[in-house]
């Protein structure tokens, strides 16, 4: 079995493309996925281990959400636990590719606990905005609206960016990839679920919490429809 050091430098040479991709997954959570590859790769772990290590801590996490009351000290340890496994996420394809490939089962795995993870998570702050009303001021019925629409857009997103990729015919061997673009890595930014997980951070602070998540599901509502009306044109383009 390869050391961390060589199994890091092969890394290093077989990342995916940049492109569509914000600034947050591409400097900080790609290369965080790149070292968790290379320890699990010298651990011997699979990569749907991995991805079942990801799972444990976003899951970890969602209920914490749900069951404990809010304070700094959850809003920490919360955030801590969504961005190991969102690490964790990112770990397991470099490590399938370290491996020579992945599986369709693992692919199928991951994105399974993908969609699994979008929707628990926004199902979970509904249940706190209920269980704690006091908490983040939302004795209003139609504050338990927000997470609902919130979710809408951040599952709606993931299925229509999934199944585009899945639609666009696939770039002829050998041609060059595109060059990222650091504007559409900057804009992407308040969509990147690892900037989303940030705002876990505020959940000590109550109201303002509740008005940082409206605002990001705000935002996401808004990508949403151009996300779709960008898909949709791409697709249209396409001749079979």
């Amino acid at each position: 079995m390869a050391s961390v050091g060589t199994a890091l430098r092969e890394l290093r040479g077989a990342q995916k493309s940049a492109k569509g991709v914000s600034l947050y997954s591409r400097f900080v959570n790609r290369p965080a996925g790149r070292y968790l590859a290379a320890g699990s790769y010298a651990l011997g772990l699979t990569p749907n281990q991995v991805t079942l290590v990801s799972a444990a801590f976003s899951f970890a996490a969602v209920a914490a959400v749900a069951l404990v009351p809010p304070s700094w000290a959850l809003g920490a340890a919360v955030w801590a636990a969504l961005a190991a496994g969102f690490a964790f996420d990112s770990a397991d394809g470099q490590l399938a590719r370290l491996r020579g490939g992945g599986s369709p089962a693992g692919e199928w795995l991951d994105h399974v606990v993908d969609a699994a993870k979008l929707t628990a998570l926004h199902s979970c702050v509904l249940i706190a905005f209920f269980r704690f009303p006091e908490a983040y001021g939302t004795g209003s019925a139609g504050w338990l609206l927000v997470p609902l629409g919130f979710q809408f857009a951040a599952v709606v997103t993931f299925f229509g960016g999934l199944l585009t990729e899945k639609l666009k015919p696939r770039p002829a061997p050998g041609s060059p990839a595109a060059a990222p673009s650091t504007l559409r890595a900057v804009v992407l930014l308040p969509v990147d679920y690892g900037v989303f997980c940030l705002v876990f951070l505020l959940l000590g602070g109550g109201e303002l919490f509740r008005w940082a998540y409206a605002g990001l599901g705000a935002v996401a509502a808004l990508f949403l429809a151009a996300f779709l009306a960008k898909w949709f044109r791409e697709l249209s383009a396409v001749r079979r």
